[in-house]
């Protein structure tokens, strides 16, 4: 017979357990609750500054973007269902100021393959590297205003240091030369017109959109982008590499065949968050620098909603656009995620 003491042992893991009847399942369900509401104690004071000054706010202004909302009170608020979507498709303006937003784009391609090269550059195994990285992510540390500021001074079409360099480099070359006046001209590069949407070769030169756009270059090149390729580039195992010498790759194929590939998922990223703040951009260097001028050519769509919020008072008008704003955005990155990722995945 088994004495009472090993009886007691081979039964006492069972008697620990708990009963599996209701009882059971209800310990089990306070105790999964208790965790639960503790859990969401602990969340509580992010999830109300979420719900406060997030949530609130973005589900208000798509109501009263069906409103004829003014802060001026001229007229009694009321419900005007899309008046407001259908009335910025049909304004000039709005056009123009989105025309501005993309212009001001085109130097992303060339900010992100210069920011490729320079973390190819600072990836080599040269003494000091590690000064020449924060040489060139030096700029990204200084407050945009003054950076606005500093580049406005850069820019003065008459003892701008720009203009100065021009000069000088035309007198080597036996021509005289005055330089763009950049931030007060509305000549770019593509002729786009001022008033109307469309080109004509009179409006073709440099003017205020180009100085941005180079100013962003610039910016840009060093920046966050630069540290996540150099991150990518760290990720590459050497093996590939290794290899690919073996078989008789030169410097282009490795970099068409191994590195390039390797580091697709950095590129889709830095692509996708690019495309987003260029579409979200452009109101800290038109508020600093241009005030939107001249003559609109640097007011971006989120400038324009600036305006029409805060100078013109109309709130229901600039809410609808900053709505088309995020469906723009929206359906932008959706195709991205749509056919972007699948050169990731492969």
């Amino acid at each position: 017979m088994i004495g009472a003491r090993e009886q007691a042992e081979a039964t006492g893991g069972a008697e620990r357990r708990p009963p599996a009847g209701p009882a059971g399942r209800a310990g089990g369900l306070h105790s999964r609750t208790r965790t639960t509401l503790v859990a969401l104690a602990f969340l509580l004071p992010n999830l109300s500054g979420f719900l406060v000054f997030t949530l609130w706010p973005v589900f208000y202004s798509l109501v009263i973007a069906f409103t004829n909302y003014n802060l001026l009170q001229a007229q009694p608020h009321r419900w005007i269902g899309p008046a407001n979507f259908i009335k910025l498709f049909h304004t000039q303006d709005f056009w123009l100021y989105f025309i501005n937003t993309f212009y001001l784009m085109l130097g992303l391609p060339v900010s992100i393959a210069g920011s490729l090269c320079l973390a190819i550059l600072l990836s080599q195994r040269i003494r000091g590297v590690i000064v020449y990285r924060t040489l060139f992510y030096l700029p990204s540390f200084t407050a945009g205003v003054a950076l606005f500021i500093l580049w406005k001074s850069l820019y003065n079409p008459d003892f701008g240091p720009v203009n100065v360099v021009i000069r000088a480099a035309a007198d080597l070359l036996g021509r005289n030369v005055h330089g763009p006046d950049w931030l007060v001209s509305t000549q770019n590069l593509l002729g786009l017109k001022v008033e109307e949407v469309g080109a004509s070769a009179k409006d073709f030169g440099l003017g205020a959109r180009d100085a941005l756009m180079f100013m962003g270059i610039w910016v840009a090149i060093g920046g966050s982008n630069m540290l996540l390729y150099i991150a990518g580039l760290a990720n590459i195992p050497q093996d590939l590499y290794e290899a690919a010498r073996i078989d008789g790759a030169g410097r282009w194929a490795l970099f068409r065949h191994v590195t390039w590939p390797q580091l697709a998922p950095t590129t889709f990223f830095i692509v996708v968050m690019s495309l987003i703040g260029g579409l979200q951009g452009g109101f800290d260097q038109a508020r600093v620098m241009t005030l939107g001028g001249p003559a609109g050519t640097t007011t971006t769509l989120s400038y324009y909603i600036y305006t029409k919020a805060f100078e013109d008072f109309q709130i229901g008008y600039a809410s609808a656009v900053a709505w088309i704003l995020f469906a723009l955005i929206f359906a932008i990155t959706l195709v991205n995620w749509r056919y972007g990722s699948r050169y990731v995945n492969d």
